[in-house]
């Protein structure tokens, strides 16, 4: 694989590609480890208006690993992933503009198309808080060519996977709500968490026991 130039911003140097066609993979779901945190701090809110057994779906564990997946598919000889970001402060937004960034590379993205947990809607809505600038963990995406089949593995692995857009020419980040509304995907804002907990700390070996079972 090539060595990327440095994109616009000072973004590092990986090795990897984007070529326009390629489909874009999301792996993890969308700002569940943010969701957790929030519904730590929020607790006495939560608790008035959603049932135990709700809340009690943030103390499972994910039963899944992201990276380790990842790791192994980039060992294989044949590897279709070219490039890839692991998702964390500032949500998957953020891991798609410094993926973009990297590569100096134009994508296309659908935000219906994101892996996302009810729970994480209702934690959201409830605080006020945009679940795609909002701290994921186990969350990745990466580009490939044949991304249903990628998508296919992941799947039966247990690994919540969609495909959720592609590469295009130029280095415009297009970003969708479907049809109804479109434009471009904005540099990466302080995370949202920091709304409801400005003394977050993301320390990633906290998160799986933030909420009691």
């Amino acid at each position: 694989m090539r060595t990327a130039g440095a994109g616009p911003g000072g973004f590092e140097k990986r090795d990897g590609s984007m070529t326009v066609g390629q489909d874009i993979i999301m792996a993890g779901y969308t700002g569940y480890a943010g969701t957790r945190i929030a519904a730590k701090t929020g607790e006495a809110r939560l608790s008035g208006r959603f049932l135990p057994g709700f809340l009690q779906e943030l103390s499972r564990p994910e039963g899944y690993d992201v990276k380790a997946w990842l790791e192994t598919a980039l060992a294989k000889k044949h590897c279709p992933v070219t490039s890839y970001e692991y998702a964390g402060e500032g949500g998957i937004l953020a891991a798609l503009w410094n993926l973009s960034g990297i590569f100096n590379a134009g994508i296309e993205v659908d935000l219906r198309l994101f892996p996302i947990r009810q729970v994480t809607v209702e934690v959201c809505e409830l605080f006020e808080l945009n679940p795609y600038r909002l701290y994921c963990q186990n969350c990745a995406v990466f580009t490939a060519f044949g991304g249903s089949m990628l998508v296919k593995e992941l799947r039966a692995q247990g690994i919540p996977a969609a495909m959720i857009g592609s590469v295009v020419s130029g280095d415009a980040r297009h970003i969708s709500h479907g049809a109804e509304s479109a434009g471009f995907l904005e540099r990466p804002q302080p995370d949202e968490i920091y709304k409801i907990d400005p003394e977050a700390a993301f320390d990633e070996s906290r998160v799986p026991d933030l909420i009691e079972g």
